[in-house]
């Protein structure tokens, strides 16, 4: 007589299962926790102190009431809002007919290149790429002596330290966030479909509005949050480029950190810049009929 066979419990299995993948997590928490959630509850818990005397705080609310109650801090507030939004507008703009065009238009080598040629500009540092771009439009930089040297200018054209210039460093230093989702989402677009469009009498605005860009809207919504976050949260490219009347919200947290010290009203508006960010990417995905798992996943 045979003896029968062991059965393995379900149980255990499931729980071994369970504690390997609590293993595979814990490396995504611990860094989420240690680096993301716990300064940011530093951060706000800096900001509702109030400095009495030297090693001496006390709970207070005032570096939020000193925001609102001084206009250059919450003008530079929404400013910083409002041209983050415009640049990531603009950059979808000129992203979209880029990331088609690799997408669609190209095959085989001539995609590899183009795409390429998108990502060399980054492999040098931000600060690198902006101040190329002060070479160029400085009044002695090379666009201004072109202009002379061909007479379109009597003199030097300083072309840096206003808002077109921020705008045209931050697009520039952001396009590729937008590119390389977008591409991705497009490859992934069946060419039967828009052939289909045109095949039942619509035209090329009538297939980008019906077809391509419902199927492209999570690349859209991702590339959109990248591009705002990074852009909101740019430091060098506005401050290189527009001068000391940028009026860049993190100019002023580094001003508060770094020139007067002042950490907890730096705190204080690192966390309202946080808040800033958050509603604004909750607003879009709400607009785009997105969700968060479906721009990231």
């Amino acid at each position: 007589m045979t003896n029968p066979a062991p059965v393995t419990t379900g149980g255990k299995t499931s729980g071994t299962i369970r504690f390997g993948a609590v293993l595979l997590a814990m490396p995504l928490v611990l860094w989420l926790f240690l680096l993301v959630i716990l300064p940011h509850i530093d951060l706000l818990l800096v900001s509702l102190h109030e400095r009495i005397s030297y090693g001496k705080y006390e709970f207070s609310l005032i570096n939020y009431i000193e925001f609102f109650v001084e206009p250059l801090y919450w003008n530079t507030y929404v400013r910083t809002a409002v041209m983050s939004i415009m640049a990531t507008v603009l950059t979808l703009v000129i992203g979209f007919p880029v990331s088609y065009y690799i997408a669609k238009m190209m095959r085989g080598k001539g995609k590899s290149i183009l795409f390429l040629l998108c990502l060399i500009p980054f492999w040098v540092s931000e600060l690198v790429r902006t101040f190329g771009w002060m070479i160029l439009l400085r009044e002695s930089g090379v666009i201004s002596n072109f202009l002379q040297w061909a007479g379109i200018a009597d003199g030097p054209v300083e072309m840096l330290y206003n808002d077109a210039t921020i705008m045209v460093g931050l697009v520039y230093t952001s396009i590729l966030f937008m590119v390389v989702p977008l591409v991705s989402v497009l490859d992934s677009l069946d060419d039967s479909l828009i052939e289909a469009g045109y095949d039942l009498g619509g035209n090329a605005f009538t297939v980008t509005r019906d077809i391509v860009i419902p199927h492209a809207m999570p690349g859209i919504a991702s590339g959109c949050i990248v591009v705002f976050m990074l852009t909101l949260g740019n430091y060098l490219t506005p401050n290189l480029l527009g001068g000391k009347d940028s009026l860049w919200f993190t100019e002023q947290i580094y001003t508060q950190f770094i020139t007067r010290f002042n950490w907890e009203s730096g705190s204080a508006f690192g966390f309202l810049l946080l808040v800033l960010s958050s509603l604004i990417v909750w607003f879009g995905l709400k607009i785009s009929r997105q969700t968060l798992s479906e721009t990231v996943g």
